[in-house]
Order: C-alpha cells, then structure tokens, then sequence
C-alpha cells in the first residue's frame, strides 16, 4: 500500500476550471505531391516522412474523480493508477482527489457548469440521483455478461436503477460491532462468532449493563459521533437499528411518503431506545476521535463499519474481535453499500474510461483494496481468494451478513440525498435529548415535501 502519492487537494474552484478529457489525434500523415520535374537530371529532394512518433496516436487522457476516504485506500488507488498507467500506453489516467465531506455538493456543482470528469466515484445511493439528474451512463453496453454475474448481487442492485447499471464498486461495507475481548472476558459477556448466535435484544443490554461496570471502560458502547453531524455515517450506522425495531426511512412500495414509517411507532420506538443509551451513560454523545474504542476514553464496544478494520486491530491486536449485529427487534440489520465507480454522461471516450474501471475490478485488485480498508470484496471470485473474507476469515461475519438476508439497502430513489440530510438531523437531535416523535414528524415533512416538488421523482425517459 505504500507508495508514492499523486494526488493533490483541489478547491471547488480549481474543479470548474479543470478540462475533462483531453485526446490526442493522431498527427496528419498526408502529403503534398511533388511537381513533376521538367529536367529528368534534375532531382529535386525526396519529401521527408514523418516522424513515427507524430504518425503513432497520442494516448487518451482521462480525468478521474475520487473522494479522499481513509488514507489505506488513497494509497490503494494511488498503486493501481502508477500500475496502470505504467503497463500501457493508450490510456493515461489524471487522478484528482477530492475533499469527502463536500464531495457531493463539488458533483453537483460541476454538472451544472458542464465540468464533471469521464469517471467519478461516489457513495451508492447518491446514484439514483445522479442518474435521474442526466449526470451519469448506463454500462450494460460496457460490462460483460460474465463479469456482472461475478458480482454480488448487493453490488448491482445497488448500481441499478430504472433497470439499467450504472456503477460498479470494488467493494461493498459492513456494518458490524468490534469488542474488546479482554473486558467481554472480564465482564462475563458471551461473544458471538457469527450471524447465527447473534445477540438479541436482552443479551446486549445486559452486556452493555456489564461492560459500563468496569472500571476501565467509560463508556460501554462507541457509536463514531466523532464524525459529525453532516456525515453519511449518521444515516448508514443508525437506519438499521429503527429497520431492525420494523420502521423504516421511507415507505418502500413506491417511494413517495416517508408518512407512517419513518415516523411510525416502530422508529420511534427504536430512536427512543437509542436515545436512552446516550442519557443513560451507556455512550459518549461527544466524542474526540477515533481512538475512543482504546484511547484516552475508552470504550468496551465500538458500533462502525468495515473501514475501522485496520486502526481496530492495531490498536487492540488479539483482543480486537468482530460480533455480528444484534437482534434488537425482530431480525439483526445491516448498512450495505459503499463508494463505486461510474461513467458520466459528458465523457467523450466511455471506452477509455472502461478501460481503467475493467482493471480496478479485477479480482487480484479488488484483494489489494480490500485487504487494506478491511470492506469485503465486490466479486465471488475475490472473496474465494481472500484470506480475511473467505470462509474462516477473521472478517467473514461481513460476508454472512450480505448473503443471508441481514443487510438493507439505503432507498434507491432520487430523494435520497434528502432523505438522508433530514434522517441526520433529526438523530442528532435526539441525540442531544430532542422528542423523538417530533423530531421525525419534521423529518417526514422534508422528505415528503421534496418528493411532491419532483413530482414523484419519476424515471427518466
């Protein structure tokens, strides 16, 4: 994973002005007829041929557009672009990386002055947007038969919408509960080892009830709220826990209320038992960063995704142990989904950019950015591969979780991003001590409201 980094942070600015795609013809190899010489012992000079250099085609250059996630995967894709640039000559890849957490509104803002780039990756459900907006192309014409049946079926039916694909991921996410096992041991907690022993709802309050005695441990459970209230963590970590109470963030059938479900007795419920972890002591509602799960503050649990597998486990060493997500209603639920790949509508040369994507998601690749952000592997033939993921390995639970019916897609509708943006509004507020009920009742009222102004957001033609 240690390379040399080629990317550079960019202000919004610089984005605009950037040129998407630059290709080269090949140099004009036509010339001119020399005038015939009217005195045969007169030779006049040969024309000269042109260089091979300017008769050869000039490599095409594609633009490419990433988020700065965790630093193992900047290094990850920073190798796989040396690598691919320097195996051939036809496409050059120009990678730009840019800030995470405004990444959505910098898509956005490119559309609209026509500068978006040939390939862009963003989080799943920002897809369905992107793909109502005009911004992106379907890749059925692009992406083999064979290669597409390799995939999860997680990752195509995220990259789908109105049945077409539109995006490829090299991995997809889990959403699962690392321990400390030493204080499990010491506090006499059972710890699962995989979906069919999870814990339910009892089991788990009585570990944390025995996890927050301990001396060392102040507090028993870390739920990540380090990353702030505008993250996509807010709708990713928490959505499951009202979907595993029954409630839901929109009503699923059609996609056009989140009445009755988002603000249902079911989610309330959940939100309410939620909030009783953080006014309990339960959890931190403030914490400072990442480490809490071995730092200055310690936790016993720590509630987050995949993408902590690398800090966890160098923090913790043995004693970092993966539990499956609990059964707190009637079924154990997980966040699915992740970062992906796709080809935008303006791209001058999709072939091209293809061409770097096929390579991206090759099943050796796909292991070399998997073993480093710890997600599980997008393709069959690479979890078949995988040291962590494949049967027996330490990170297998996320593999269990996304094959047996315990993962729920965030909703495939254009309104996502405002679902998304209220649900985190009003977690936060009930975090801070907010009423449920009325906290999501406003979140309803957003929601809704945008649908009714997108006329129901319906499928492009």
């Amino acid at each position: 994973m240690k390379k040399n980094k080629w990317y550079m942070l960019i202000s919004l600015f610089a984005v605009i002005s950037m040129v998407m795609v630059s290709c080269g013809g090949g140099a004009d190899t036509a010339q001119a007829e020399a005038p015939a010489a009217e005195d045969a012992a007169v030779e006049e000079p040969a024309a000269e041929e042109p260089a091979a250099a300017d008769a050869a085609a000039e490599p095409v250059t594609v633009d490419v557009w990433f988020h700065s996630g965790k630093g193992e995967e900047r290094e990850v894709l920073d190798a796989q672009v040396t690598a691919f640039n320097e195996m051939q000559s036809d496409v050059q890849i120009n990678a730009i990386l840019l800030p995470e957490g405004s990444y959505n509104d910098q898509v956005n803002a490119a559309a609209l002055s026509g500068d978006l780039p040939c390939l862009l990756d963003f989080d799943g459900p920002f897809l369905y947007n992107y793909a109502w907006a005009g911004y992106m192309r379907p890749l059925d014409d692009l992406v083999p038969a064979d290669v597409k049946a390799d995939f999860l079926p997680s990752i195509i039916a995220q990259g789908t919408y109105g049945g077409k694909l539109y995006s490829l991921g090299t991995f997809d996410s889990g959403l699962a509960i690392w321990g400390n096992k030493a204080y499990l041991d010491e506090a006499g907690v059972r710890i699962p080892t995989s979906i069919d022993d999870a814990w339910t709802m009892e089991e788990f309050t009585d570990a944390l009830q025995k996890l927050n005695a301990l001396d060392q441990v102040d507090y028993a459970i870390d739920f990540k709220l380090n990353y702030g209230p505008d993250d996509e963590w807010n709708t990713y970590g928490f959505a499951p826990i009202i979907q595993s109470f029954g409630g839901d963030l929109i009503d699923r059938t059609d996609y056009q209320s989140a009445d009755g479900v988002l603000n249902g007795p079911e989610s309330v419920a959940a939100l309410e038992w939620f909030q009783s972890l953080f006014t309990d002591g339960y959890a931190n509602p403030s914490p400072a960063g990442d480490d809490d799960f071995y730092g200055s503050k310690v936790a016993a649990l720590s509630w987050v995704g995949h993408w902590m597998y690398g800090p966890h486990t160098e923090g913790l060493g043995d004693d970092a142990v993966l539990i499956p997500m609990p059964i707190l209603g009637d079924k154990a639920v997980t966040g699915m989904g992740s970062w992906n790949w796709g080809i935008t509508s303006t791209c001058e040369n999709p072939e091209a950019a293809y061409t770097f994507l096929s390579y991206l998601i090759e099943p050796d690749e796909i292991l070399h950015m998997t073993n480093a952000n710890g997600a599980v592997p997008a393709r069959k033939s690479a979890i078949a591969k995988s040291e962590l993921f494949g049967e027996g390995g330490k990170l297998n639970i996320f593999v269990q979780q996304l094959e047996n019916g315990v993962a729920v897609e965030r909703p495939t509708t254009p309104a996502y991003p405002v679902i998304t943006s209220a649900f985190r509004t009003a977690i936060w507020n009930i975090i801070a001590g907010a009423d449920v009920q009325t906290e999501l009742d406003k979140a309803v009222v957003t929601i809704d409201q945008d649908i009714q102004d997108n006329n129901g957001y319906p499928l492009p033609e």
